[in-house]
């Protein structure tokens, strides 16, 4: 079912409810895989793209408690106008709620999600941020397990769950990173 979105609705809500800049460039970041991914698989590129960027609008209205993350953010979203399937994935994306991930997309946001801050740490050790960072560089750094600690590298190697390779996936997230670059501060 086709959903009724606006971006610059959501994009102002987004502002409204998250004041950490960091997370609002994350949640963009997120929007720029997904909508990569959905054109490499066929899938509908704002749909997945617009799940991707509200997908952590409650992060800062659940005031750190993980047990109510993404259950809200599923309400928000549907209330923005997202569909049951989008609102599933913001769902399910938080392992906390033990909900399985069925769907493409709800498994395409579950790696894309971690993805996005690895290619940010990746590119901040580097001078020219985005600009000369490859997959093999990311890759290398995805075992160094003390560099951004926070990432859970098995849940970005779910990659594999939609028919990617992990170095692909990495390619593909770097290279639309690269297209919102300045958005991103990178």
């Amino acid at each position: 079912m086709k959903s009724k979105l606006n971006r610059e609705e959501i994009l102002d809500s987004i502002h409204g409810n998250v004041q950490d800049r960091n997370m609002i460039k994350h949640m963009l970041a997120t929007e720029s895989i997904m909508r990569a991914l959905a054109r490499k698989l066929g899938e509908d590129e704002e749909e997945w793209g617009i799940t991707g960027l509200i997908h952590d609008i409650d992060v800062e209205l659940v005031e750190g408690d993980m047990s109510s993350h993404g259950r809200l953010g599923s309400d928000l979203a549907r209330e923005l106008g997202a569909n049951g399937t989008m609102a599933h994935a913001i769902l399910c994306h938080n392992e906390a709620h033990d909900v399985p991930r069925e769907t493409k997309l709800d498994k395409a946001l579950f790696c894309a999600d971690p993805l996005s801050g690895l290619i940010t740490a990746a590119a901040l050790v580097r001078p020219d941020k985005l600009g000369g960072l490859t997959s093999k560089s990311v890759m290398k750094r995805f075992h160094e397990k003390s560099f951004a600690a926070g990432v859970d590298r098995e849940q970005v190697a779910q990659c594999q769950k939609i028919g990617l390779e992990l170095e692909e996936f990495m390619s593909l997230g770097i290279e639309a990173m690269k297209g919102i670059a300045s958005e991103l501060g990178l």
